[in-house]
């Protein structure tokens, strides 16, 4: 489960990262490759809701517990 969370942070930063390089770079007439660009940063934020989605379910499923402070009254 950790593999699998950790393979979809490292997805999201890799596409921001593109999305960086490609807004750093130019195309030939001068002007930055937007179009890349949002295609990259789209698909972060398909990746950022896939990987909530997922997350939501395993827990709904018991794949995942949550850890933390215990509650105290």
């Amino acid at each position: 489960m950790k593999i699998i969370i950790a393979l979809a942070f490292l997805a999201i930063i890799g596409s921001l990262g593109s999305a960086l390089v490609y807004m750093m770079r130019e195309g030939r007439d001068g002007r930055p490759r937007t179009n890349r660009m949002v295609r990259a940063l789209a698909l972060r934020v398909g990746f950022s809701i896939l990987l909530f989605v997922f997350i939501l379910v395993s827990y709904k499923l018991g794949w995942i517990q949550p850890t933390g402070l215990p509650v105290v009254r």
